[in-house]
């Protein structure tokens, strides 16, 4: 198992997948439960091999049975993985203490009925975060307030809809404790608290499903969801503090690892570690191809900031070929299927300089809009592209429509275009347009010369109606 994931990843030997196959292939006939369980995810996912579901299920099958015990016993309460692109210091926006102006300001959004903003509130004092005090009253009013609106999120925190509520109750019907036993009953409550993500559940639905299946991939999924209670999870943990005791390279083999064996956590963590290229343990070459790789099958899962980083890879050329269409591909999945703003502004962009894409100024526009609306983080960035963008076309459209028309009169076409009017005006209209392709004037940063410019203009009013 060792010798297959140091093959996977080119640690210390030869980056070779089919060798780090034969040794996945010889470890779990040995009885490695890890070896296992990462072929369980290659044949899921099709990795290096013929995706084959039911070859994926008798792997994970292997695991659940050898870990069923345990969950009977601990209940197989899940470890905490912590993703590393959110922790406070690799936010470009968060602050550990929360302003006592924007609290004011989310309280009084939290009363007009913002539900979002009523969950957060009620998150907040409940754990004590942002330098808010613990007051159980507080989160209790607010999770309340949301929960009349239909927050499934409140009503989980105030214990209506909780996943382990629903197992429970799940549970107590399946075994007809309390009540009569009724299988219907309980495959609903378990389905509930599966869609949840607990994992208990997960295995409950998959046992329940087994002698009658209909979606294969489904219940290959339970089964996955179950295996990754395995007591390997804990290297959640050391990973976590290796990395946040500056140890990167001991971080990185631990969430590597995890990676393998098909924790989507672990995949972005790793991704992220690689793209930072503090680790020393690979050359910094193949860092970022190996990044890229684990964005892939991390948002092959699910995870719609990994979408967004396959097309900044895509749209830069880190770790392959700068490919403007395939990066407008992953942008257009990640806003259409993940609401990400940050998709959207990046698709915005492109539509409106036709990169990868064919040039839409008003779907650019619609897409800065949606942007902004979609994430408030969103605002300021699309204020100031919209801002460039309008001006740079009010700027074409006053040049180009200043080239005035002679009178026709009885001129045919071919006259005048062979007139001296015609000659002149093609020149302005060349020099105009020359002068207007602001990236050969000044440079393929131009966009950011020209947002200064407008910030600099702003700073100025102020300062004159201010100062």
């Amino acid at each position: 198992m060792a010798l297959g994931f140091l093959s996977s990843y080119g640690i210390g030997m030869e980056y070779n997948q089919a060798k780090a196959l034969i040794y996945y292939t010889f470890g779990s006939a040995g009885g490695s439960m890890m070896s296992q369980m990462i072929l369980g995810y290659r044949y899921l996912s099709g990795i290096n091999v013929l995706q084959n579901c039911e070859v994926a299920l008798n792997h994970y099958k292997k695991v659940a049975d050898y870990i069923a015990d345990k969950l009977e016993k601990s209940e197989g309460i899940p470890v905490e993985k912590v993703r590393l692109t959110e922790r406070p210091e690799n936010l470009s926006s968060n602050s550990e203490i929360l302003d006592w102006d924007i609290y004011q300001y989310y309280k009084f959004l939290a009363e007009r009925g913002d539900v979002q903003i009523q969950v957060s509130l009620g998150q907040l004092h409940l754990i004590g975060r942002k330098g808010l005090d613990q007051d159980y009253f507080k989160a209790l009013y607010y999770f309340l307030k949301a929960a009349k609106a239909g927050s499934a999120n409140a009503m989980a925190f105030i214990g209506k809809g909780n996943a382990i509520g629903l197992h429970g109750l799940g549970l107590l019907y399946f075994h007809g404790k309390g009540v009569p036993v009724n299988y219907t009953e309980a495959l609903k409550y378990f389905q509930k608290a599966a869609e949840k993500g607990w994992p208990n559940a997960q295995f409950q639905l998959g046992f329940m499903y087994y002698c009658d299946l209909l979606d294969f991939s489904s219940h290959v999924q339970l089964y996955k969801g179950v295996c990754e209670l395995g007591h390997w999870a804990e290297k959640f943990l050391t990973a976590y503090f290796a990395y946040k005791d500056g140890d990167i390279d001991s971080s990185l083999v631990q969430y590597a690892l995890l990676a393998e064996m098909g924790y989507e956590v672990a995949q972005s963590n790793s991704a992220f570690i690689l793209e930072s290229k503090k680790a020393k343990i690979l050359e910094k070459e193949k860092m970022y191809p190996m990044a890229l790789l684990l964005w892939n099958r991390a948002a092959i899962q699910g995870n719609a900031f990994a979408r967004v980083k396959l097309g900044d890879y895509h749209y830069y050329g880190y770790g392959t070929k700068k490919d403007h269409q395939t990066a407008a591909t992953h942008y257009s999945i990640a806003a259409d299927k993940h609401r990400s703003a940050q998709a959207m502004f990046n698709l915005a962009y492109m539509y409106e300089h036709g990169l990868g894409i064919t040039k839409n100024i008003h779907l650019a526009r619609r897409l800065y809009d949606l942007a902004a609306r979609t994430s408030p983080d969103a605002h300021i960035p699309v204020f100031f592209a919209r801002v460039k963008l309008e001006t740079v076309h009010l700027l074409r459209d006053i040049l180009f429509c200043n080239v005035s028309l002679p009178q026709m009169g009885p001129r045919s076409l071919e006259a005048l275009m062979n007139s001296s009017w015609w000659n002149v005006s093609q020149q302005q209209f060349t020099v105009k347009w020359k002068w207007m392709n602001v990236a050969h004037t000044l440079g393929p940063h131009w966009d950011l010369f020209v947002i200064g410019l407008i910030v600099a203009v702003l700073v100025f009013l102020l300062r004159r109606r201010y100062g």
